[in-house]
């Protein structure tokens, strides 16, 4: 489990499920690919800390615990940015692993 907050462009998001808090039917990966727009180049800044007490709250576990922070910045082939996320998980047990391939090979 883990805690994620999404952030989009009022343009982009304005009268859809993006900009409604929740889940959305079918993600928002699938909702935002519907509308045009498709990740050419994630940026990624992973951290590793002590998990605040809201956050311990909320995972259900002990204040202190080690929590990995992965904040992503999703930009389209004209290099504009259409979604930033911040995603708090637990570290322990926890794999990353990482590979992104976006367009076609000639």
């Amino acid at each position: 489990m883990e805690l994620t907050d999404s952030w989009y462009p009022a343009e982009i998001a304005e009268g859809t499920a993006l900009a409604a808090p929740g889940k959305i039917r079918g993600g928002a990966v699938t909702l935002l690919a519907d509308m045009g727009y498709a990740v050419h180049e994630a940026r990624e800044d992973i951290v590793f800390r002590s998990a605040t007490g809201d956050e311990a709250a909320e995972l259900g576990l002990s204040p202190g615990t080690p929590v990995i922070v992965l904040s992503r910045t999703c930009l389209n082939a004209d290099g504009v940015a259409f979604e930033a996320s911040v995603m708090v998980m637990v570290a322990e047990g926890r794999h990353l692993r990482y590979r992104l391939v976006a367009g076609s090979r000639r």
